[in-house]
């Protein structure tokens, strides 16, 4: 009798302990959070993603960082450019479960200026590195996120910025994603991208082959006179190619100097044992083509004994896209970019 009246109580007790094991765990619903923080006396303005998670868990995290000129948070160069670049990152990640934070650099949306409004010539590089240095500092401190599963996404120059917090940031970031990166010293970009431009003006009859090869070296003596500090010489110039090289003589010099020191491959060698990176570049993207990485993908093997590897993205333009996805990130940079989130 009394073994029957145990069994009883014993079944009693695991169909009321059923409910309370089997309850889900709660969920904070996904955000998109204004976050504003300081660099260098500037209020900067950003949104946090915060992907929907279980309620008190830590996040990994990626810092997503723009290319080039007046890029804002979203990756967008209104009103002429705006592929939103930066915010299909954020989503992407987000459907993997990483937190995102982007911002507005110096010059765009909410930010502005800010300290240099005024005296804008006095904008170099440096001060770009430090306001993403700020920006990795904030998501790091948000109560969402997991700071020793911090991760930096750059893409184009933004990539070089990456490079330069991965050997500097506290913590250091766990992995890099250097999405069609800034490769090379500034001005050679510019260099061959002139080039390659001037190339095909000839093939459309625009220039002979004696005038291409003339305006080629005019480029090349401009380059020159640039890092030793003379005044380019413009003579041989085509006007569009003339007022570039005056401009970069001109409020934008500080910045093109302070950019076109960095060799990105010499950065390799500064990250932290171990630190994931993915390198990718596009087939079809003709402001950094692939050959352009070869020597920071060197680097970054021989810094890491053999890894990582260069994703090359068949068809992908610099803006992440391929000529069936004109409008959204590529499935072969979304396969990609989860690879990275997961590992």
């Amino acid at each position: 009798m009394l073994r029957h009246i145990a069994a009883a109580l014993m079944a009693m007790a695991l169909v009321s302990a059923t409910p309370a094991a089997a309850a889900s765990p709660r969920l904070t619903p996904a955000v998109d959070r204004e976050v504003v923080f300081t660099a260098d006396g500037t209020t900067v303005y950003g949104t946090l993603h915060v992907p929907e998670h279980r309620t008190g868990k830590r996040l990994r995290a990626a810092l997503l960082l723009p290319g080039s000129g007046p890029t804002d948070r979203d990756g967008n160069q209104p009103p002429v450019t705006t592929p939103d670049t930066l915010a299909l990152l954020a989503d992407a990640l987000g459907n993997d479960g990483v937190v995102t934070l982007r911002f507005d650099k110096y010059g765009t949306g909410r930010t502005g200026l800010g300290a240099f409004e005024g005296r804008p010539e006095e904008l170099d590089y440096p001060a770009f590195v430090r306001q993403a240095q700020a920006a990795y500092e904030t998501l790091r401190d948000q109560p969402e996120t997991d700071p020793r599963a911090l991760t930096v996404v750059g893409h184009s120059e933004g990539a070089m910025t990456a490079l330069l917090l991965g050997g500097t940031a506290h913590p250091r970031p766990a992995g890099l994603a250097l999405l069609q990166p800034q490769a090379i010293r500034m001005l050679d970009l510019v260099a061959l991208q002139l080039k390659d431009q001037v190339a095909e003006a000839t093939r459309q009859g625009q220039f002979t082959r004696k005038e291409q090869r003339a305006i080629n070296a005019a480029i090349d003596a401009a380059v020159t006179s640039l890092r030793e500090g003379r005044p380019v010489d413009t003579t041989d110039l085509p006007q569009v190619i003339a007022a570039l090289f005056e401009a970069f003589q001109g409020p934008s010099a500080r910045f093109v100097e302070s950019d076109d020191a960095v060799y990105p491959p010499d950065t390799a060698a500064a990250l932290r044992p171990g630190t994931r990176v993915l390198l990718t570049c596009g087939t079809n993207d003709v402001q950094i083509p692939c050959s352009t990485t070869d020597a920071l993908t060197t680097a970054l093997r021989q810094a890491h004994a053999g890894k990582p590897g260069r994703v090359v993205l068949p068809g992908v333009d610099h803006l992440l896209h391929d000529a069936d996805h004109p409008d959204t990130l590529a499935p072969s940079v979304l396969d990609a970019l989860s690879r990275f989130a997961r590992h």
